[in-house]
This record gives C-alpha cells, sequence and structure tokens, in this order.
C-alpha cells in the first residue's frame, strides 16, 4: 500500500558529484579559454574603423566618413568605460550586481551625451552614416564570440 520509494534509490538516480583532478580542471581550462573583455572592445574599433573605410570608399563624402568614425565612437568609447568599471568592481555578489547596473548607465549617459555632442561638432551630419556606424559596431561582439580561438573540442 505504501507508494513511496525507499530514500536509498533515490539518492541512487543523481549523478554523484565527482571533483575535478588539478590535471582535468587545467585540461578544462585549456578547452574553455576566459575571453577578455577588452579583447571584444578592440574588435568593436577594428570593426568601427573598416565601416568607416567602408563609407569613405562607398560615398567619397568625408562628411559621411566622419559620421560613421563617431557613430563608432558612440559604441566603442563607453563600452571600454563599462569594461574598465566593471574590472574595478567589488568582487562580491552584491557589488558585481550594483557595479554592473552603475556602469551601464553610465555607458547609455555616455553614449547619449556624444549623440548630442554630434548635433554640434559634427556639420554637415549624415544621421545615416552615424547610425550605419554604430549598429554595425555594437553587433561586432557576436562576431568576436564566435569567432574567438582556443576553444576546441576534446579529443576522444
Amino acid at each position: 500500500m505504501n507508494d513511496v520509494t525507499p530514500r536509498h534509490e533515490a539518492e541512487d538516480e543523481e549523478p554523484e558529484f565527482k571533483p575535478l583532478t588539478p590535471e582535468q580542471a587545467l585540461e578544462w581550462r585549456k578547452r574553455h579559454p576566459t575571453l577578455s573583455v577588452w579583447r571584444l572592445v578592440f574588435g568593436q574599433l577594428l570593426v568601427g574603423l573598416l565601416v568607416t573605410l567602408l563609407v569613405w570608399i562607398v560615398t567619397q563624402d568625408f562628411a559621411a566618413a566622419k559620421s560613421s568614425a563617431w557613430g563608432a565612437l558612440c559604441v566603442v568609447v563607453p563600452a571600454a568605460l563599462f569594461a574598465r568599471g566593471l574590472a574595478h568592481t567589488r568582487h562580491t555578489a552584491g557589488g558585481v550586481l550594483a557595479g554592473f547596473f552603475v556602469w551601464e548607465m553610465a555607458k547609455i549617459a555616455l553614449t547619449v551625451a556624444m549623440l548630442g555632442i554630434a548635433l554640434r561638432w559634427l556639420q554637415p551630419l549624415n544621421w545615416l552614416a552615424l547610425l550605419a556606424g554604430m549598429v554595425v559596431t555594437m553587433k561586432t561582439y557576436w562576431f568576436v564570440l564566435l569567432a574567438r580561438s582556443g576553444v576546441r573540442k576534446p579529443i576522444d
């Protein structure tokens, strides 16, 4: 009548936790290297330069190329600020979470300020080129993550 499974059978179904040996941990780290946030920022900078060059080649318009470069900088400079800020955040759960939100707000504020500066400094301003520089540079991190080197599947 009693449909309760004995405790020892339920425990047998759960996988047992086995800590890695130092050699296994080293091998795991080799297969899963950390990715520096600065590598992402550098990748964005390179793509921003390429977009600016492409805009210059296609349009032969200095104002468009300058607008595209400013759009890329509107992404790269705040991203660098964010990365630097997070690197110096306290490494407690609350500190990291608070730091993330504070530096994300600083990043957004700097981006908006840089766009406002563009209205005064970049005359004539080519909005299409500026947005192209921003969007392409902003989406670069996906390509950097996909193309990250050093990630290898284990050899069986």
